[in-house]
């Protein structure tokens, strides 16, 4: 073996002064990810630590697939009144972070470890692996379609397919919002874009996704206990309620519109 430099066994110990090691498989922590993936050294110091020292059945670069939480475009506070910093900080802080550590620690060694995220829901048969990806991807979905300030649907093309398909707005969120209380249990409800181009309510259950069908989703509302239990306890209808106060009709128009 070529012999390594002293300042190759410093970038050595930095890194294993950094590491987070799971249960079965040593993984590089998300901030080390873009290092590895563009420093040339890298592959060598890679290579040294895992295949040496902690792992001989590892004898390639790079690692598998790292999917990381999203970092939101607003504050934990941001969704108050409605949604309460507390909430978000167990419901993204911990639930949706969890996903993601799960889903982390099921991907190596499988087809699915250097897939992305949408390729392991598209693929990935009934169980652990589908459940955490898709998990992960709806929760993200969730997030991007709230803004603090709300925004006015007035205007916009998606405004005026609602209207034409249910007269008004209110009837509109009425049909939504009915849809989500009758989603039994854990799940979500979805305003998707059939092919055809028209717009209709469904319901998934559990970590359901409009990804593995024809239809492109706009808008999910998460039904799960944990999205409201904290602000509403069992109230679900006065949670529906106070959601529309958040969603980001601009993001749903760039949806429809493909952008």
């Amino acid at each position: 073996m070529r012999r390594i430099g002293r300042r190759t066994r410093r970038k050595i110990f930095f890194i294993e002064k950094n590491k987070e090691v799971y249960e079965g498989n040593i993984r590089i922590i998300a901030k080390f990810a873009k290092y590895f993936a563009f420093c040339e050294v890298s592959h060598r110091i890679t290579r040294y630590i895992f295949n040496k020292k902690y792992n001989p059945l590892i004898s390639y670069f790079p690692l598998s697939m790292i999917h990381t939480l999203p970092i939101l475009s607003y504050a934990l506070d941001g969704l108050e009144p409605y949604i309460s910093k507390e909430t978000l900080e167990h419901h993204y802080g911990k639930h949706h972070k969890a996903y993601v550590d799960n889903l982390n620690n099921l991907i190596p060694g499988t087809e699915f470890e250097n897939k992305t995220l949408e390729e392991i829901i598209e693929t990935a048969p009934a169980g652990p692996i589908f459940n955490n990806a898709a998990q992960v991807w709806n929760h993200t979905f969730y997030w991007e379609s709230l803004t603090p300030q709300g925004n006015i649907i007035e205007g916009m093309n998606i405004g005026e397919l609602i209207l034409e398909q249910w007269d008004s707005l209110e009837t509109f969120k009425k049909a939504f919002n009915d849809v989500a209380m009758k989603t039994f249990g854990s799940g979500w409800a979805w305003l998707v874009k059939k092919p055809d181009g028209s717009l209709d309510i469904v319901s998934t259950s559990n970590a359901g996704t409009p990804l593995t069908t024809d239809n492109t989703p706009l808008l999910t509302c998460d039904v799960w206990e944990h999205a409201y239990y904290i602000d509403y306890r069992n109230r679900r209808a006065e949670y529906l309620e106070k959601f529309w106060n958040l969603v980001d009709w601009e993001k749903v128009e760039e949806r429809y519109n493909g952008i």
